[in-house]
């Protein structure tokens, strides 16, 4: 890594001391909170032996402070949890910078051989590109930035990638409090689906005869009672409990519907609550690029919010999950009918602002996937955007893999003067190794991510890759047959446009005569088309076709030597065919020849 880490330890230690002052503040409210339940049951005791009406102020003034220590005690609790969890990113930043594994998902669930390159690239899985990458915390967040390695941008959405990257690169603490909050969200793809699943179905509103009695009744019902309590009017008493169970029976009546509307909700408000406060985030934030602008906008709603929406139904979600809250719900039902008002409300919104649900959501996941990307660039100040081009021009300086550390990386210049490499080397000598650093960098420069390399001048191109092919007993498809498929949708694609194909060892399920015959008729094949890319090979027969191709095909190589009676390879590319061999050498060495 090339990033120093005391950037992450100042504010491991800033966000540490203010969950440590946080937690200490919750436990005085805690202690005032005991203190203020005390005091008013002590008043009221006193009112009640002496008679003297300042002892109910005095009570109500502590019931009073109760309510506002409960706020508060709210307040402070999400404030701690926020500081614990910003204080855990950035320490999960520092050990990341140290080589160390951290928690964030490896998108292996995208993971599939029959995408044209991801399963080769390692781009998912425990040690993957993505797991690399990923900086998210809600599903959809994670999902735009799988789509967004899986997916090659158009030349000027790219550019618009890159400024937008750059921009919050620098964004540090607008980066790591949407994280922050995604991840208190411990959103997930069935929380995801059950909101716009919900938002998105048509239902209907409540039945204007029900709204007129939801207001009425208990508006009655406070008169009569306060005539009950005036001059102890039986009648009036007996209109009170009559309209308290008749409030009772009519949301028995609407307890169904509230449950379809809750069906699988439960505990969903805290989902949409942190939502709300990352669409608030956003929206608060200035941004100049056109891209992060482009997303604000998409929250611009004159003269409310986006986020007060969210807030609102998060407000209404959790109202209406109290319905089960025993004898406190019987009783503000049988006096309000609190949760016919609250489904009131939470059709209306759902009315007004359902199907934007899915809009909005897209727009936090697009921020978390290119906060993603922008955390990279900050980690790799080295790597470099590369300039886009529309002149199928390819070239690197200092290529490396940005999954090999700075210490270890071997890097090698690039560039592509013909458009077609045949590559050889003996075993271990790093071609597998070059052609998924060519190829993962081709991958990121086309989600308008940095590459790691100090120079990089690339036409975006649809990378198509054969390395790692699998035989399918569920399918009884063996693996020579895979591959061939696999080829045959390579060609399929190089005759509709041009391509960047990466082929390692092809048609290793056959003979030598009929590999190689294979194999060159491949090359030929993709030279008609106009590929580029380059293919790794053992048989230096091949290598003899390059005559045939003069300026659209070259020979490279990695070469291996003897020093000492142990073999070293430097992994640096060369001019040619590669000459020396390891497996005889190498054989011997360990005597099993």
């Amino acid at each position: 890594m090339d990033v120093i880490p005391w950037e992450y330890s100042t504010r491991s230690l800033k966000h540490s001391a203010d969950a440590q002052r946080l937690n200490r503040e919750y436990n005085m409210i805690s202690v005032f909170r005991l203190c203020t339940v005390i005091a008013c049951l002590l008043f009221l005791y006193f009112y009640f032996r002496s008679d003297n009406f300042l002892l109910i102020i005095a009570s109500i003034a502590c019931a009073g402070l109760f309510v506002y220590f409960m706020k508060r005690h709210v307040v402070v609790a999400a404030g701690r949890k926020m500081s614990e969890t910003l204080a855990r990113i950035n320490s999960d930043e520092i050990t990341f910078l140290g080589g160390g594994n951290i928690h964030y998902d490896d998108g292996n669930e995208y993971s599939n051989p029959s995408h044209p390159y991801s399963y080769d690239l390692d781009v998912f899985g425990s040690q993957s590109m993505f797991r690399y990458l990923n900086r998210t915390g809600t599903w959809i967040g994670k999902d735009h930035l799988a789509r967004r390695m899986l997916t090659l941008l158009p030349a000027d959405a790219i550019r618009l990638n890159q400024e937008a990257v750059k921009e919050l690169k620098g964004k540090i603490d607008f980066r790591q409090q949407i994280l922050a909050r995604a991840i208190i969200s411990e959103d997930s793809k069935k929380s995801y689906d059950i909101l716009t699943g919900w938002a998105e179905e048509k239902n209907g509103q409540m039945p204007q005869p029900l709204i007129y009695f939801s207001y009425l009744s208990p508006l009655l019902l406070a008169i009569s009672f306060t005539v009950y309590m005036y001059n102890g009017s039986s009648l009036a008493g007996y209109a009170s409990g009559l309209l308290f169970f008749l409030n009772l029976a009519v949301l028995k009546s609407q307890i169904t519907r509230i449950r379809r509307e809750l069906a699988g909700a439960e505990k969903i408000h805290v989902v949409i609550r942190q939502h709300g406060l990352i669409i608030r985030d956003i929206e608060n934030e200035p941004f100049k690029s056109r891209l992060l602008v482009s997303l604000q906008e998409k929250l611009s709603r004159k003269p409310a919010t986006v986020s007060n929406d969210i807030k609102r139904l998060s407000v209404l979600f959790s109202g209406l999950d109290s319905i089960y809250g025993g004898l406190a719900s019987m009783l503000v039902n049988g006096l309000f009918l609190y949760h016919v008002h609250i489904l009131r409300s939470l059709l209306e919104w759902k009315k007004n602002h359902g199907l934007h649900v899915r809009e909005w959501l897209d727009v936090t996941g697009e921020m978390e996937a290119t906060g993603s990307i922008a955390n990279f660039a900050f980690n790799n100040p080295l790597f470099v955007f590369p300039k886009i081009n529309s002149g199928l021009k390819l070239e690197f300086k200092d290529l490396g893999h940005p999954l090999i550390r700075t210490e270890k990386r071997v890097v090698n210049d690039l560039s592509y003067d013909e458009p077609f490499i045949i590559l050889t080397g003996s075993n271990m000598s790093g071609k597998s190794t070059f052609l998924r650093t060519i190829g993962i960098n081709m991958v990121l420069g086309g989600a308008g991510a940095p590459v790691c390399a100090t120079d990089a001048d690339i036409h975006p191109l649809p990378v198509l890759v054969s390395m790692r092919t699998n035989d399918s007993l569920g399918d009884s498809e063996s693996y020579f047959f895979a591959e061939v498929k696999r080829l045959k949708g390579i060609m399929d694609m190089l005759s509709k446009t041009v391509c960047f194909v990466i082929l390692d060892e092809i048609l290793k399920g056959t003979n030598s005569d009929d590999k190689r015959t294979g194999t060159l008729a491949v090359i030929k094949k993709i030279i008609h088309h106009g590929g580029i890319g380059a293919i790794a090979t053992h048989d230096l027969e091949i290598c003899r076709i390059t005559g045939e191709y003069p300026g659209k095909l070259v020979n490279k190589c990695f070469e291996v030597e003897i020093i000492k009676d142990e073999l070293y390879f430097d992994y640096k590319l060369r001019d040619g065919v590669c000459r020396n061999k390891s497996a005889t050498f190498l054989m011997k060495k360990m005597k099993i020849i």
